[in-house]
């Protein structure tokens, strides 16, 4: 926020030293540029023109969207605003002895929406309006654009006005029927589910006041995934935690005595919500994914606690004698233990770089939980103990109990023989650490590593190149050569794709794909496997390149780009920075493992030079 006004504050500044003519003034919104949108919604009709689909989802739904609270920016991909375009005739000018500077001049001047004048009387005053703006290519025609000889010129007589769009190099498609696209970003920090909980309720009310004509779909929606992600890890959570219980139940045998440690554990976890909240955390993986390791660890102390209890209980104290002497003896053991355990992550706390800022949320958490399940084992679990832990004679034990005492006596005796071997023969033992330990480092090479792993958000995006010199119609029929392969792919729900020069694609040999796949449990590849199959079906299509990618579950960059990775390179001499960076990319062509190496430098698109031929006088 405080960046965002000295933004504010040196645009201000900047504003009157800036041309005046500029068609927009300079503007700017809190987003990260290298996020991805988190909600797409396209607009299409078969009968109604693109303007007017235009005005319904530009004009009216985009602005609409961007006043909901956690959305930074709605982008319009396809954009067709209603334009009328003038065609000069250069002959008709240069008999009239016109210029297109001329033309241009009065074209401006016919076309304004200004104020007039005032009738000012003694009682009242009225404005006077003059609706001055022409608003379709007819009204243009009659328009006086000069005076020749005491006789008007008009403007057919010299241009054909016709109506159009204010670009025609631009243009998206809804897999395959043209289409206005919107994509939704969310402001940094803004919690996802609910800025498009958000956005979903205002877009029945706006379908309510669509023409029939036009259709309007939701191409993808991120809050799915995320919802069925922490679905999953609460499921987790709670498994893990059932597990842990059924362990102390097996090994005790006991339900008072299990109740008591099994209690610990929501306990923990409550208190733990509870920091986080102090703290600004919000359930999100990391923060559930600590909670879920420290299942297990909240549980030890518990444990180590009630068994030092019941040792005391099952030697004939009450069990309330048993809890104040139990815990006595022990109580320093949990501090140490408890200390021991926040020890092991408090190097993950202090870890700098983008790792460390990653995994902060996540050692503060799991640090939080093991601090509470401290507190828990050293109040709360003595003081269940002193009134419902009873002691339980050997002979009333059931048969399922004294099944499991000797399952465990066999296992103890087990251990014991391993034990005397191992005691009898240290070499082998010795020589056995040896092997581990270089197996563990054998292994360690072998097991795939990743900065940030894959996942699956239900999307795959990609970004299509072609010649440098490739005009825009050449890109449409490639780029609908690209959909009708992706249209049969089983694994894709929908996709939408566009092509031509816009804020994120500074080039007009360019276009973005945005593929929406079927559900997890509605097919059986990931889209790592899916953008595998696709790849070479794609590299068939002659004079055209697609990069496919799996978006990472975090974005790590300054912007989008056409691979997961990007390096920068910078220097103060042009021509040797353009010679380096054909070097540069050979070299990393020749790396293996990677794949679509491409470069933003367009520097050899054609160009026709117009200079003016001087006669030299003898």
């Amino acid at each position: 926020d405080a960046a965002a006004q000295d933004v504010q504050a040196a645009i201000a500044a900047a504003q009157r030293k800036l041309p005046p003519s500029m068609p927009t003034p300079p503007s700017f919104r809190k987003i990260n540029p290298a996020d991805a949108p988190i909600f797409f919604v396209a607009l299409s009709s078969p009968t109604l023109p693109l303007p007017v689909v235009n005005e319904y989802a530009e004009t009216q739904l985009a602005q609409r969207l961007s006043t909901i609270t956690g959305v930074a920016q709605v982008q319009v991909f396809g954009s067709q605003k209603f334009a009328v375009r003038i065609r000069a005739n250069p002959d008709q000018l240069a008999a009239r002895g016109m210029g297109i500077d001329e033309l241009q001049q009065a074209v401006a001047q016919g076309n304004v929406n200004q104020p007039v004048g005032l009738f000012d009387g003694e009682s009242q005053a009225f404005s006077i309006k003059d609706n001055g703006q022409l608003s379709e290519a007819s009204a243009y025609r009659p328009l006086i654009v000069a005076w020749r000889n005491g006789a008007p010129i008009r403007l057919e007589e010299v241009a054909s006005p016709i109506d159009s769009v204010e670009n025609k190099r631009i243009a998206a498609w809804n897999v395959d029927k043209r289409a206005i696209v919107l994509a939704i970003f969310r402001q940094p920090g803004a919690n996802t589910i609910e800025t498009v909980s958000a956005v979903k309720r205002v877009l029945p009310s706006f379908q309510s006041k669509l023409p029939s004509a036009i259709t309007m779909t939701t191409l993808y929606d991120r809050s799915v995934t995320i919802s069925e992600a922490i679905d999953d890890v609460q499921f987790t959570l709670l498994l893990a935690g059932f597990l842990v219980i059924l362990v102390i139940l097996l090994f005790l045998r006991n339900l008072s005595a299990t109740a008591i440690p099994a209690l610990a554990l929501p306990i923990s976890v409550i208190g733990t919500f509870a920091a986080m909240h102090a703290l600004h955390f919000s359930l999100d993986n990391l923060s559930l994914l600590a909670l879920t390791l420290s299942v297990g660890f909240v549980v030890d102390d518990a444990i180590v606690m009630l068994e030092n209890i019941v040792r005391h209980v099952e030697m004939g104290e009450t069990p309330l004698h048993a809890a104040i002497k139990g815990s006595k003896e022990i109580g320093f053991t949990i501090i140490s233990m408890t200390i021991s355990l926040i020890a092991v992550f408090i190097p993950v706390l202090f870890m700098s770089g983008i790792v460390g800022r990653l995994l902060n949320e996540f050692a503060v958490t799991i640090c939080a939980a093991i601090l509470v399940s401290g507190i828990v084992s050293l109040t709360l679990t003595p003081m269940l103990c002193s009134r419902y832990l009873k002691h339980t004679e050997s002979e009333n034990h059931g048969a399922v109990f004294r099944a499991f005492e000797r399952f465990f006596a066999a296992l103890l005796g087990g251990y014991e023989r391993t034990l005397r071997v191992a005691m009898n023969h240290p070499r082998l033992v010795m020589a056995s650490f040896f092997l581990t330990i270089a197996l563990t480092v054998v292994c360690f090479g072998q097991v795939p590593k990743d900065f940030l792993p894959s996942g699956d958000s239900g999307q795959i995006t990609g970004t299509t190149e072609g010649p440098q010199d490739a005009s825009f119609a050449y890109m449409i029929e490639h780029q609908q050569a690209i959909a009708e392969i992706i249209a049969k792919d089983p694994n894709i729900r929908s996709f939408m794709s566009s092509v031509g020069a816009t804020n994120s694609r500074p080039t007009s040999n360019s276009g973005s794909l945005s593929l929406m796949l079927k559900p997890s449990h509605e097919r059986t590849l990931t889209p790592d496997q899916i953008i595998q199959q696709l790849r070479p079906k794609l590299a068939a299509i002659p004079g055209i390149r697609v990069y496919l990618q799996n978006p990472p579950v975090i974005r790590i960059g300054g912007q989008i780009t056409a691979g997961q990775y990007q390096y920068t390179l910078q220097s103060t001499d042009l021509a040797e920075l353009y010679q380096w960076t054909e070097i540069l990319l050979d070299k990393i062509r020749q790396i293996p493992g990677l794949i679509d190496v491409s470069s933003k430098l367009n520097n050899k698109s054609p160009v026709v030079s117009l200079n003016e031929k001087k006669k030299k006088i003898a």
